[in-house]
């Protein structure tokens, strides 16, 4: 998994798989989901992402 965010254009990726995304579609406003031929979920974008979190360009990894 990567995480990227980009202050220029203020949005957050988060990539989930390297496979090719096939198909993109936009879940809630601002948020656009991709996915793979077969249907897997590959990347998560948020929009605006200043506005919709406090810091997103601080990461905590948190694992259980």
């Amino acid at each position: 998994m990567k995480v990227k965010y980009d202050k220029e254009t203020d949005i957050l990726y988060i990539k989930l798989s390297d496979l090719a995304i096939a198909e993109s579609d936009v879940d809630k406003k601002g948020v656009i989901l991709d996915y793979t031929a077969d249907g897997q979920l590959a990347g998560i974008e948020i929009l605006d992402a200043s506005k919709s979190t406090i810091q997103p360009s601080k990461l905590e990894f948190e694992s259980v």
